[in-house]
C-alpha cells in the first residue's frame, strides 16, 4: 500500500464478530437507509372505516314466514247461527219452514268458537316495535254496519301483544319490547287469536271490513 492513500471503506464491514456491528451502520447510512436516530421515530398512516347499518322492520300476520312475504291479504271469518228457544229445533234453511217457538227472542252462536288464529311475527334491528291497528274500512252489509271493535284479539305471547282494534279510525299502540341485551334487536313471533263479539243483535247478511296493523320503530 503506497504512503497517503485512503483505506477503503467496505473491507471493516466484511468482518465478522463484534466488529460487523459497529462498523455496518456506517456503510448503512452511506446507502441512504435508516439511522440509529430513525429507528424509535415509525412513519404512521390513518385508515378511516365506515359501516352503514340500514335499519329494518319485518311484520307477519299469517302467510309470509321470514324472510319471505306472501303478498296475499289473510281473512278471519265467522259465521253465526241462530237458536229458536222452545225446541230445541235447528231451523231449516228455506221460506214457510215450521219450527216450535215459545215466543223468546233467537240466540246466535258464533263459529269457530274457539276464535281464528293467525301466526304473528316481529323482527327490527331499530329498538322495541310499536304496533296499532286501524280500522281501514267497518263491517258493512249495505247500509247496516258492525262496529270493528266487535273484534277482539289474544297474544298467546306477552312479549307480542296485540293491539287493541277501535270502533273506527286508528288505535292506540303496544309495545313490542326488544329480546336482546343491546336493546337493539327485536325478534319474536306468536299466535293471535280473534274472535267476534257478538254483544249485540245485527240484520242478518254478510259483513265485511278490513283491519290494517302496522309496526314502525322510531
Amino acid at each position: 500500500m503506497h504512503a497517503g492513500r485512503r483505506p477503503h471503506l467496505q473491507a471493516p464491514c466484511m468482518r465478522a464478530g463484534g466488529l460487523l456491528t459497529a462498523l455496518l451502520l456506517p456503510c448503512a447510512a452511506l446507502a441512504g437507509t435508516t439511522t440509529t436516530a430513525g429507528l424509535g421515530n415509525p412513519a404512521a398512516v390513518d385508515l378511516k372505516f365506515t359501516v352503514n347499518i340500514d335499519k329494518f322492520v319485518f311484520f307477519r300476520l299469517g302467510d309470509g314466514a321470514w324472510p319471505t312475504l306472501s303478498g296475499t291479504v289473510n281473512s278471519a271469518a265467522f259465521v253465526l247461527t241462530p237458536s229458536i228457544p222452545g225446541g230445541p229445533t235447528t231451523p231449516v234453511v228455506a221460506n214457510n219452514t215450521a219450527a216450535n217457538w215459545n215466543g223468546g227472542a233467537p240466540t246466535f252462536s258464533v263459529a269457530p268458537s274457539a276464535g281464528v288464529t293467525l301466526a304473528v311475527e316481529v323482527r327490527s334491528n331499530g329498538g322495541p316495535v310499536s304496533l296499532r291497528a286501524a280500522a281501514t274500512s267497518p263491517l258493512t252489509n249495505g247500509t247496516a254496519t258492525i262496529p270493528m271493535s266487535e273484534i277482539t284479539i289474544t297474544s298467546s305471547n306477552s312479549l307480542l301483544p296485540a293491539p287493541v282494534i277501535p270502533a273506527s279510525g286508528t288505535g292506540s299502540t303496544v309495545t313490542v319490547a326488544t329480546t336482546d341485551a343491546t336493546n337493539f334487536v327485536t325478534q319474536s313471533s306468536a299466535n293471535w287469536t280473534f274472535f267476534y263479539a257478538n254483544s249485540a243483535n245485527r240484520p242478518a247478511g254478510n259483513y265485511q271490513g278490513v283491519v290494517t296493523f302496522t309496526a314502525s320503530s322510531p
